[in-house]
């Protein structure tokens, strides 16, 4: 019950096809560039730390086994979310080298830090999980149109439940809350996907956010577990949490399953459309939230 259904990966075939993942070094994003590898994809993994990313790409590749040319490939590009100039970095290099792009899958994320900053002053987990990736999207959204149908695929949290967006203190600067914050941004990523499916309509670029489930990854390292429950804690994780594998699944299915083509502006959870609380859908919050996040990263004055 706590790890939810399970279900087929997608079989098909992305032969042809590029894709970009961010935090593709470990986790959800490890997971999904493996398979989607395996599917005979071009991926691109969007990675910070430039050295775990090229380890983990050997890694991948050693698991799925060589290919023939032209049977699927792993790039490794460096890409901090973190930095609105490195995000501006990395899409000017996609957009040189890349001819197409059909699949972008924000996945990386900050879950609970401790109150930290990015490069340009943003509280840490609104900037990577929501601002670093509604910048990357915009700039490649030329590419995605041009090779349309294309997909976007955004990783969110049921913890969204619990998050409100306080256009007051955007910045939590008056006052901060780790899990209150982290619940925020993945409201955001909903919100966003939503405003972003509208804009979107009749381009042949669909958008869709999802919630992975509870995933045994790296993300809780920000989390303090009491020394001897860590025992209890590894145990629980094992029996009931899902594998990486596992909460990839829906990533996965969103990025490649026919049976998606043309769906946009849903949310999905282990492979199937869910409902959202009414915050969720709230059209207007989504626009001001766009309009905001424009000026914020700098695309408008």
């Amino acid at each position: 019950w706590l790890r939810g259904a399970t279900r087929a990966l997608p079989t098909g075939s992305m032969r042809g096809k590029t894709v970009i993942i961010t935090g593709a070094n470990s986790g959800l994003g490890r997971a999904a560039a493996a398979e989607l590898l395996r599917m005979r994809a071009r991926v691109i993994m969007g990675c910070r730390d430039r050295a775990r990313a090229e380890r983990a790409a050997r890694e991948i590749r050693a698991e799925v086994g060589e290919r023939a040319e032209g049977e699927g490939e792993l790039v490794v590009r460096e890409l901090d979310l973190a930095s609105l100039r490195s995000v501006r970095a990395f899409c000017h290099r996609v957009l040189q080298e890349e001819s197409r792009l059909d699949v972008l899958i924000n996945n990386a994320g900050i879950f609970q830090c401790p109150y930290m900053k990015t490069e340009d002053g943003f509280e840490m987990q609104f900037g990577v999980n929501h601002l670093g990736h509604f910048l990357l999207t915009n700039l490649l959204l030329g590419l995605l149109k041009n090779s349309a149908p294309s997909r976007i695929v955004v990783v969110s949290s049921k913890l969204y439940k619990y998050g409100e967006i306080n256009f007051e203190d955007l910045n939590s600067e008056m006052s901060y809350n780790k899990s209150f914050c982290y619940s925020r941004s993945k409201l955001a990523n909903i919100l966003f996907a939503r405003e972003l499916a509208r804009r979107l309509e009749g381009t042949g670029v669909t958008v869709n956010s999802l919630h992975p489930g509870i995933v045994r990854t790296n993300l809780g390292r920000h989390v303090n577990i009491p020394l001897l429950a860590k025992p209890l804690f590894n145990l629980v994780s094992w029996a009931f949490f899902k594998t990486p594998l596992e909460g990839a699944q829906t990533s996965i299915y969103l990025a490649s399953s026919p049976e998606v083509e043309g769906v946009s502006g849903k949310y999905f959870g282990d492979c199937k459309e869910e409902e959202l609380l009414p915050k969720a859908m709230d059209d207007l919050v989504a626009r001001k939230l766009w309009d905001i996040s424009e000026v914020m990263v700098g695309l408008l004055k």
